[in-house]
């Protein structure tokens, strides 16, 4: 069956356009798609998934259907059971230390124009 090219449904639908909403969907489905693959890939049955995160099968089964509102613990607890990253956050760095070299003990204004640049394991 064909849908009329201006039908009622997709008037609405481009009228009420929210980015927020479709990036939503499109991250949901690209996590349930992988979680999917590597079930997939590892032979593991939907009903045995659900036995490993402590839930029904019923419930994992709306987890992948890539229609179910995904809670970051329900995420955390299925990359923990299958060991993988589904969300790849870099953490915030607080500190990085920066090696600047060594001056041995002596006259600063010598070690400063005797400074030669090394890396870290070049010093080691």
């Amino acid at each position: 069956m064909k849908f009329p090219k201006n039908n009622i449904l997709d008037n609405w639908l481009e009228a009420n356009q929210n980015t927020e909403i479709d990036r939503f969907v499109e991250r949901n489905l690209a996590i349930t798609v992988k979680v999917c693959s590597v079930l997939k890939e590892r032979g593991i049955k939907k009903k045995e998934f659900a036995a490993m995160l402590g839930k029904s099968p019923s419930e994992v089964s709306k987890w992948l259907s890539g229609l179910h509102n995904l809670t970051l613990k329900s995420i955390t607890k299925m990359e923990e059971v299958l060991n993988i990253n589904l969300i790849n956050i870099e953490p915030i760095k607080e500190i990085e230390y920066v090696y600047l070299g060594s001056i041995q003990g002596g006259d600063l204004e010598d070690a400063i124009n005797d400074y030669e640049e090394t890396t870290f394991s070049e010093a080691i």
